[in-house]
């Protein structure tokens, strides 16, 4: 229980460093927190984004940008949610949004060549 309420605070407060631009960073400025996932001995937190133009190159950017401001993020967090020790974050992209949107691209083709039946 008190695993998920951490991850939940984290996820949270991440999300609102970015919507409030708290990091400066242009290359993170377009992402979304989609899970955060911290250790059982809340020393380890893997944080999973998104980015709104997925092409590989937004995507690195996004992943640089984390890897250089992981310090002042953690900082930032260390402030806003009261725990003992403030886990070490990992970020990693999330690939289940683009391989969703993807899938419903590929339906939607196959709807429009499927042929109308006839009466």
């Amino acid at each position: 229980m008190r695993i998920e309420k951490v991850n939940s605070s984290i996820k949270r407060e991440l999300a609102n460093i970015i919507l409030l631009g708290e990091v400066r960073d242009p290359r993170i400025s377009f992402v979304t927190i989609l899970n955060v996932d911290v250790s059982k001995d809340l020393q380890h937190a893997r944080v999973k984004f998104s980015v709104l133009a997925d092409t590989p190159e937004k995507i690195k950017a996004a992943k640089d940008g984390f890897d250089s401001c992981r310090g002042y993020i953690r900082k930032l967090i260390s402030q806003r949610v009261p725990l003992r020790y403030t886990p070490e974050f990992q970020f990693i992209y999330d690939k289940g949004i683009k391989h969703a949107a993807d899938v419903d691209k590929v339906l939607e083709e196959i709807k429009k060549l499927k042929v109308a039946p006839e009466n």
